[in-house]
């Protein structure tokens, strides 16, 4: 045995704590509770709980909601959570000072997302692109420091 985290398979897990933008805290330490992984949710529910996430400033954990919805919905939606996914990790980067990685994702996220047919589940398609397009050239430019929360887009259409 080598002595890594393990989960309840044997998959190497760490258990380290994180903090809101998912990066290792010390053992013993407090952080944020981690998402639960392999949760089946409803698109809906899906966008709820990103937005929760987003708007708390933890777009680490909302990557991880829209991973779920990717791996477990149907092949057809794939493109939007993998989308939205790399839109939150790209905000994960810039919130965390990886301006190239930040900036890369942010393009990545706003590229997949841009050919899904008509705002997907009420997704507000064009207003994210826009948003991530704009933040990469901010963060690339070397604008200020982004704070997750302030940055956070809205996934969804204003009803």
């Amino acid at each position: 045995m080598n002595g890594r985290d393990r989960d309840g398979t044997g998959r190497a897990r760490s258990a380290r704590p994180r903090d809101g933008l998912g990066r290792p805290l010390p053992y013993g330490a407090s952080g944020v509770e981690r998402q639960a992984e392999g949760v089946v949710r409803s698109p809906r529910e899906t966008l709820r709980e990103a937005q929760r996430l987003l708007d708390a400033g933890m777009p680490f954990h909302a990557h991880e909601v829209f991973e779920d919805a990717w791996k477990s919905g149907p092949e057809e939606a794939a493109p939007l959570w993998r989308g939205l996914a790399q839109l939150a990790v790209g905000l994960t980067h810039a919130a965390r000072g990886n301006a190239v990685g930040g900036a890369r994702l942010l393009r990545r996220g706003a590229a997949g997302v841009e050919d899904v047919a008509g705002g997907a589940y009420g997704v507000d398609v064009p207003g994210l692109v826009r948003w991530a397009r704009e933040l990469a050239g901010r963060v690339e430019a070397g604008g200020p420091a982004v704070d997750a929360a302030r940055e956070a887009p809205k996934l969804e259409l204003e009803a």
